[in-house]
């Protein structure tokens, strides 16, 4: 995150979710049966791209810079950009944020801090 370069990432292929063939894994249908989250949407966008922008232990550093960063938060603030966040007791403990385009939404990175908290809001945007 400290390099000032944008470096765009345009793949051949992207993974798609068919809405109408989205499975929950069983385990993930218990975890939201029990309401540990409170979904909120586009509450906290600027938090949850930092949540995202995290490093991690699995991770030694993220594409997600300050110029980056910048040209998301301003997509967001022109209404293209939107994020699904979870939070537990006034803390944002995962979330997700995309860029959304007519009806498609291009899910760009997520996060978690607690178990499930990034998969449930995934499940929140496709449901």
């Amino acid at each position: 995150a400290n390099d000032p370069e944008v470096f765009w990432v345009r793949p051949e292929t992207r993974g798609i979710i068919p809405l109408d063939g989205f499975h929950t894994p069983r385990s993930l249908k218990k975890t939201i049966r029990r309401h540990p989250f409170e979904i909120r949407y586009d509450f906290d966008f600027e938090a949850t791209i930092d949540g995202c922008a995290e490093k991690r232990e699995e991770r030694r550093s993220t594409w997600i810079n300050a110029p980056i960063r910048e040209a998301y938060v301003e997509l967001y603030r022109l209404g293209h950009c939107h994020s699904v966040e979870a939070w537990r007791e006034d803390r944002l403990v995962g979330g997700l944020y995309g860029v959304s385009l007519g009806r498609a939404f291009f899910g760009e990175s997520m996060f978690a801090r607690e178990t499930d908290a990034s998969k449930t809001c995934l499940y929140y945007l496709v449901e």
